[in-house]
C-alpha cells in the first residue's frame, strides 16, 4: 500500500529545504526524503562546520592588523565545540519533528524512483503529482594510484575530525582547497598545498589566484601549483604524495579538495525519461524540469553547484509547481572564497567575455592606496576591486575583489550585473564614506569608457 502526496522531495539539502518549505507553506501536501540528515552537507560537513572554523582565524587576523589592539588567542577545542553546537552534532530530530509538526510526512532512507510519479524510499512506497530530485554531490576522489594506502580525508571528515593532524597535504586549489588550508594553517597546521593548474582559483581572473597565492604564502602555506599527483604511499607514521615534478609532499592526512560528482546513482532516473549529462548530472529546463512531473534543483543540476543557487532553484521550482512558473537566471550570482582576505567574483571573466566576442574594458584598482576605508580598518591595509565592463552596451559583466569582507559587497556589482544597470547610473552613485563600497567608484571612473 502507497501513500499519496502532492510533492515527493528527495534530499533534504537547502535546496530541498526551501522547495519542500514553500510548498507546505502553501498547503500542500509533501513529502521530505532524507537518506542521512535533513539540512544536507552543507549543515552537517560543509559550508555552516567550515565558515563556523574559520571566524575564529579571521578575528584573530583582525586583531593583529588592528592598531591599539592586541592579545587574540585560538583555542581549537572551543572553535570546535561551536562547530559542533553549529553542525547539531550531527542529529537532526529537531528537523524531523519540525517537519512532522508542519504536516510533512517525513522519510529516511535510501529513495528510488519505480516510475511515473512513484518513488520507493526502502520498503515504503509514495506517489507523488511531483517529485523534486535535491540529492546534491558527493566528494570527488581522483584516481591517484595509492590513494587507498594512506590517510585520506575529504571535507566530513575535515570538518568534523576532533583533533588537527600536526601536517596536512590538501590536493586542489579550489576554492575549498584554499579555504582548508587557511583554516588548518591558521590554527598551527603545517600545510601544503598541491594544485594541478599553474594557479589557483584556476576558474577565476588569474589575478584573483596571484592574489590568493600570496594570501596563503604569508600564511606560511606551502604553495606547489603545476604540480600533479602521481602516486601516494605511506613511509611509516607518514601519507605520501609524489608528483610529477619528481617533489613529494608529507602530511598526516591527504585532504581532497578536488571537485565534487552530482549524487544521482541509484535513483532510477533514466527509467523513468530523466536525462543525464557526462558528469552524471540531470539536465534541465529553464524552470528547472528534468521531465513531465519531475523535478531537480542544486549541485545535482551541476549548474552552478552553490548553497545560494540550490536555494534560489529550490524558490523557481516550488513557484512552477504553485502554477507561477518564472525562468531561471544565473547572471550575476556571486562567488566567494571565505579566506583572509575574502575574495569575491561575480559574472564572466575577461576570458570568457572574448569567447563570446565581446568588447570589454577591464580595470584594477588597490583600495589602500584609492580609499580611506583600509586604513581605517587595519595597518598594512590590503585590497584590489577589478570590474569588467561590455563597452558597446555600458554595463558590467564582471567584477572580483580580494580585501575584507567582500563576500558582503560584491553585492553591489552582482545587481547591477543582473539588472544590466547603466554604467552611467552606477556613476551617479554617492557611497557611504568611509567603506570599501566606495572602491566601486573609483573604479568604474577609470574605465574610460
Amino acid at each position: 500500500m502507497s501513500e499519496h502526496v502532492d510533492v515527493a522531495v528527495i534530499g533534504m539539502g537547502p535546496g530541498g529545504e526551501v522547495a519542500a518549505s514553500r510548498l507546505l507553506a502553501a498547503g500542500r501536501r509533501v513529502a521530505v526524503i532524507e537518506r542521512e540528515l535533513i539540512g544536507g552537507e552543507c549543515a552537517y560537513w560543509a559550508c555552516i562546520p567550515s565558515k563556523t572554523v574559520l571566524r575564529p582565524p579571521e578575528a584573530g587576523g583582525a586583531v593583529d592588523r588592528a592598531a591599539g589592539v592586541d592579545g587574540a588567542r585560538l583555542d581549537w577545542a572551543a572553535a570546535r565545540d561551536n562547530r559542533d553546537y553549529m553542525a547539531r552534532h550531527l542529529d537532526d530530530s529537531g528537523q524531523v519533528t519540525g517537519y512532522t509538526n508542519q504536516g510533512a510526512l517525513v522519510l529516511k532512507g535510501m529513495a528510488r524512483l519505480t516510475g511515473p510519479g512513484r518513488v520507493s524510499v526502502d520498503r515504503r512506497q509514495v506517489t507523488a503529482d511531483h517529485v523534486i530530485v535535491a540529492t546534491g554531490s558527493q566528494a570527488m576522489v581522483p584516481p591517484i594510484d595509492g590513494l587507498e594506502d594512506v590517510t585520506v580525508w575529504t571535507n566530513r571528515e575535515t570538518y568534523t575530525t576532533a583533533d588537527l593532524p600536526d601536517r596536512a597535504v590538501i590536493v586542489g586549489g579550489s576554492a575549498v582547497g584554499v579555504e582548508t588550508a587557511l583554516f588548518l594553517a591558521r590554527f598551527g597546521v603545517q600545510v601544503t598545498l598541491v594544485q594541478r593548474s599553474d594557479r589557483l582559483l584556476s576558474r577565476e581572473e588569474p589575478r584573483v589566484g596571484e592574489l590568493a597565492r600570496t594570501a596563503l604564502h604569508e600564511t606560511g602555506i606551502d604553495v606547489r601549483t603545476g604540480s600533479t599527483p602521481t602516486r601516494a604511499r605511506r613511509d611509516g607514521a607518514d601519507s605520501v604524495v609524489e608528483l610529477d615534478d619528481g617533489t613529494q609532499a608529507h602530511g598526516d592526512v591527504v585532504i581532497l579538495a578536488t571537485g565534487r560528482v552530482p549524487r544521482t546513482e541509484g535513483l532510477g532516473l533514466e527509467e523513468v525519461g530523466v536525462r543525464l549529462g557526462g558528469h552524471g548530472e540531470v539536465l534541465v529546463d529553464e524552470h528547472c524540469r528534468a521531465a513531465d512531473g519531475i523535478w531537480a534543483l542544486g549541485d545535482v543540476t551541476a549548474i552552478m553547484p552553490f548553497t545560494h543557487v540550490a536555494k534560489y532553484q529550490g524558490r523557481i521550482v516550488a513557484d512552477a509547481i504553485l502554477g507561477r512558473p518564472r525562468t531561471a537566471g544565473y547572471d550575476g550570482i556571486p562567488r566567494v572564497v571565505f579566506a583572509d582576505p575574502e575574495i569575491a567574483a561575480v559574472g564572466l571573466i575577461q576570458a570568457q567575455a572574448d569567447q563570446q566576442g565581446l568588447r570589454t574594458t577591464a580595470v584594477e584598482i588597490d583600495l589602500a592606496e584609492s580609499l580611506a576605508r583600509p586604513s581605517t580598518y587595519e595597518r598594512n591595509p590590503r585590497g584590489h576591486l577589478g570590474l569588467l565592463a561590455d563597452t558597446d552596451q555600458r554595463v558590467l559583466v564582471g567584477a572580483w575583489a580580494v580585501a575584507p569582507q567582500a563576500g558582503e559587497w560584491i553585492h553591489q556589482a552582482s545587481l547591477a550585473i543582473r539588472a544590466h544597470i547603466p554604467i552611467d547610473t552606477l556613476l551617479d552613485q554617492v557611497p557611504q564614506f568611509p567603506t570599501y563600497s566606495e572602491g566601486y567608484l573609483t573604479a568604474l571612473e577609470g574605465l574610460n569608457l
